[in-house]
């Protein structure tokens, strides 16, 4: 079949054996495979494995939580368990050279690519938000091909549970990874033996210790990779306005919801951070803020 792209087929072919180093390797990245993982993959792998269930999983959480490689550690998991690394497929989906290409023609590319003589078996679709209609297109890739488990993950996390819920009943199962509790924060710095579970009763070795890590977490906490780099640490301020806000209020919620002056949402985040925890009012919020109410309505509806 022809594929709807002006790029040629050879390069995205060529950047989808590079997406998937393990068909030849057999491996993930040895980067990626030396990252800490996160708690909730033991939740998050039997679900995936669990192919009776004929059901996307839809992977949903904010920026920067570790979505990703979280992903990576799970196709680590399914190669350790021989699956064979030709029948599993990762698309990241945030690469412009896939911007005119849609589901159906990646997951055909992908089963080229590879050489495999048989489909996939494990697809996964990195930041599908990036693909318009994204749940009416999977939905149907659920049912076209039920002997494949499709996991797919976004950032824009509210607007990824709205549109699985719309569309997605009975063909997704979502999946919210959070930021990092204060238990995987101890864990990912070897700290986890400070709190244990004795007799049903949680037992402190070192009640100090803790409260200087939970310090630690309140600060620095929510974000994995925030605990290994003293650069970021020194500067959170500008990593969560630069790489977490900013991308949500300038780039996904507008482009999720038509929103056209993205500085009014901006002024309205800045008036409701600097007012957390008070009582409001549309009235009120219009005339401190200087936003009109109908554009206060409209966002608070997102």
């Amino acid at each position: 079949m022809p594929y709807s792209t002006t790029i040629p087929i050879g390069k995205i072919m060529g950047h989808l054996r590079y997406e998937n180093p393990w068909w030849q390797t057999k491996a993930i990245n040895s980067d990626i495979q030396k990252l800490p993982r996160r708690l909730y993959i033991h939740q998050l792998l039997p679900i995936v494995k669990n192919r009776d269930l004929k059901r996307a999983v839809v992977l949903m959480g904010g920026h920067r939580v570790g979505k990703t490689v979280l992903l990576h550690h799970v196709i680590h998991a399914l190669l350790s368990v021989a699956i064979p690394a030709k029948n599993i497929l990762y698309v990241g989906l945030n690469n412009p050279i896939y911007t005119s290409i849609g589901l159906e023609e990646l997951f055909q590319l992908g089963g080229k690519a590879s050489g495999a003589k048989t489909d996939p078996l494990f697809v996964f679709f990195d930041e599908i938000q990036y693909l318009k209609d994204w749940e009416r297109h999977l939905k149907i890739m659920v049912d076209s091909y039920p002997q494949v488990k499709f996991i797919v993950s976004g950032s824009a996390a509210a607007a990824l549970k709205i549109k699985s819920t719309e569309s997605g009943a009975g063909r997704f199962t979502e999946f919210m990874l959070p930021p990092l509790t204060f238990q995987e924060f101890l864990t990912l710095q070897h700290k986890e033996d400070l709190i244990s579970l004795e007799n049903e009763a949680f037992k402190v070795t070192d009640i100090k210790e803790l409260n200087g890590q939970f310090l630690n977490y309140i600060n620095f906490g929510g974000y994995p990779e925030v605990i290994f780099s003293e650069t970021i640490r020194e500067n959170m301020s500008k990593y969560i306005k630069g790489d977490i806000i900013d991308k949500v209020l300038l780039r996904d919620l507008p482009s999720l919801y038509g929103i056209r002056d993205v500085q009014e949402m901006n002024r309205f985040f800045a008036y409701l951070a600097y007012n957390t925890g008070k009582e409001f009012s549309l009235e009120r919020i219009s005339q401190e803020s200087g936003i009109e109410k109908n554009i206060i309505k409209n966002i608070l509806n997102i």
